[in-house]
């Protein structure tokens, strides 16, 4: 049985937690987030400081990834 790396690996998994918002205008995407395995996480008020956390985590986890 050959061992393959999973389609969806733990190292690049987040839990997402958006607050609720109690207007009706345009749409407020805040709320927190972290990452699984490390436990690191932050809040966010919109989807590009989300984005910029998730990529921070990301390229350490690559970098960690390869220099094993």
């Amino acid at each position: 049985m050959s061992q393959s790396q999973p389609s969806l690996p733990t190292n690049r998994a987040f839990l997402v937690q958006f607050r609720l918002q109690s207007t009706e205008a345009s749409p407020a995407y805040a709320g927190r987030v972290e990452h699984v395995v490390s436990g690191e996480g932050t809040r966010f008020h919109s989807l590009d400081e989300l984005l910029a956390f998730m990529i921070h985590v990301l390229r350490h986890v690559q970098q960690a990834s390869g220099a094993q």
